[in-house]
């Protein structure tokens, strides 16, 4: 049975191949199944899997994707090589584990600068247009829909456009169904782009292959993979390729996600229904969170940051009509417009992140004030709340006189001592009276830990399990650390960041203070109390007592 070609637009996406050659990024197969799931769900067109017969991964990757894996709007496509130079096409052991992948489409990456050819696959340039053709053909002669990937081709054709116009000339005439132009190197600029395409055209259709289906497959070296991938769409081609978040070798591939959003929200194009695009965002931090390679807050649309406004200027303008210092809805990809708080922040900066937060501060201009005051103070003192929400939103509540206490620390200690056996062992004593039951009951608690800030963790934890076990549920993700005055050396003021996740919450708390250990005591102590507060913890609520 022959598989027929998607006649809509598509959207392919290479990051469980092209994407895994990112420095850093290795995925399982248990991840790459759970990685495709995800680009079902942004409604790819399609997934290419991987390289079977050359990565014993890829092979098993197509072989539990068989059973494994369902996929709603995108269709699998493994990736290989045309046959070896001298080899005849049914006797190629790469070629055939092409087919036996089981997938449907079939990407083949062909030579098309002719440099490569004589230099890299050492053969001649009528050799390398008979591997093409014959791979080509056979595939498609098994029921396979072929797509080729011209490698190098932007550069090949500027060295010898009439040589890269046979090879997708050869390809299209054994029957591949799209042809792809790869931007390999990452050199090109959009400009070079649309006229390249345009010239090829015209070659295409003097040679016969003028309604030849063509692609773009481009990469990031010089910082414009989308808006090259964006040029040769309005140059007319109707196929491209990138990877989710950018990830890719080197500087990268066009962020799909990216390029997507462009497509369907700037040039009003209908590739995926609203509601699919509106997952972007979720979709897009799933995946980074399965490669380990978390989303850069700075991301296009997805990004944490992507919606953020810091001045006080920008917010005033807000206030009035979002739209005004916003590019699209970001509701549009899942995001949220946030408003960050910093010594920038004037009364409405604030008035706007207290909404935000849930919190209607717009009748209640001294308090406003006062909180601008306050937290202008305290980014002076070293505080940064641009990145730790969960310890505004505690400053707001003590301004409001309803910080919730959960305990009344007495004191804390934390020891290290170099042991006979030479390793460090650490030590931290915590002292409180625990809230709960309308009571406050002394807690003394001592744990060790693998360094100070460690144990003092462990020996919070203790103290407050019995009245609030909830604590065991929250993880202390993240830890940064920041000299502030670093001309005072060892006597600098620090500044600790703990990003923590737990109970269907993440949040980020900061702690300033002499010393790393003061610093971090409380960005910890902190990250419970919130944790608590917004999982319904009831607590004593007194201003100032944090």
């Amino acid at each position: 049975m022959t598989t027929p070609t998607i006649e809509a637009f598509h959207l392919y996406d290479t990051t469980l191949r092209d994407g895994s050659q990112q420095e850093g990024l290795t995925l399982s197969v248990t991840d790459k199944l759970a990685v495709a799931r995800h680009l079902d769900d942004l409604g790819v067109t399609y997934i290419e899997g991987g390289w079977p017969g050359a990565v014993p991964r890829d092979t098993e990757f197509f072989a539990r994707a068989a059973t494994e894996l369902e996929l709603s709007t995108a269709r699998l496509a493994a990736f290989g090589a045309t046959r070896k130079a001298g080899v005849d096409v049914t006797e190629d052991q790469q070629v055939r584990a092409l087919v036996d992948s089981g997938a449907p489409t079939i990407t083949l990456v062909a030579k098309s600068d002719l440099r490569h050819v004589t230099g890299a696959l050492r053969t001649t340039a009528e050799e390398n247009l008979a591997m093409v053709r014959d791979t080509v053909a056979h595939l498609v002669g098994l029921g396979r829909e072929v797509f080729v990937d011209a490698e190098h081709f932007f550069d090949g054709f500027l060295h010898d456009p009439d040589y890269t116009t046979s090879v997708l000339v050869a390809a299209h005439e054994a029957g591949a169904a799209v042809l792809v132009l790869c931007d390999t190197n990452g050199g090109m600029l959009p400009h070079q782009v649309t006229e390249i395409i345009e010239d090829l055209r015209s070659r295409l259709e003097s040679a016969g292959a003028g309604e030849a289906r063509l692609g773009a497959h481009t990469h990031n070296d010089t910082g414009c993979a989308v808006a090259n991938a964006i040029s040769a769409v309005r140059a007319g081609i109707t196929h491209v390729q990138g990877c989710v978040n950018g990830y890719g070798e080197r500087t990268g591939n066009a962020d799909l996600i990216t390029l997507l959003a462009d497509l369907q929200l700037k040039m009003g194009m209908d590739l995926v229904p609203e509601e699919t695009l509106a997952e972007a965002t979720r979709i897009s931090h799933a995946i980074g969170e399965i490669v380990n390679m978390p989303v850069s807050p700075r991301a296009p649309y997805v990004g944490a940051s992507a919606f953020a406004h810091k001045a006080g200027l920008h917010a005033s303008a807000i206030r009035v009509d979002p739209d005004l210092y916003q590019h699209t809805d970001p509701r549009a990809v899942g995001n949220d417009m946030r408003m960050i708080i910093s010594d920038m922040a004037g009364r409405a900066s604030i008035e706007l992140k207290g909404r935000e937060l849930g919190f209607e501060l717009a009748g209640e201009p001294e308090l406003l004030s006062r909180l601008a005051r306050t937290v202008k103070q305290r980014e002076a003192e070293g505080y940064s709340y641009e990145a730790a929400d969960a310890s505004f939103e505690l400053l707001l509540l003590d301004e409001l006189g309803r910080v919730p206490s959960y305990s009344s620390v007495e004191s804390w200690r934390a020891t290290s001592q170099l042991g006979r056996d030479g390793t460090l062992e650490t030590e931290a004593t915590v002292k409180l009276r625990a809230d709960g039951g309308g009571e406050r009951e002394r807690k003394v608690t001592i744990a060790e830990g693998n360094g100070p800030v460690n144990a003092l963790d462990l020996a919070l934890r203790e103290a407050l399990r019995e009245r609030h076990p909830e604590v065991d549920e929250f993880e202390l993700r993240d830890f940064k650390v920041r000299i502030l005055d670093s001309q005072h050396g060892t006597d600098a003021t620090t500044r600790v960041l703990v990003r923590t996740s737990g109970r269907g919450l993440e949040f980020q708390t900061v702690g300033v203070g002499p010393n790393v250990i003061e610093a971090s005591w409380e960005a910890v102590f902190d990250a419970y109390t919130y944790g608590l507060y917004k999982s319904g913890v009831p607590g004593a609520f007194q201003a100032g007592e944090r």
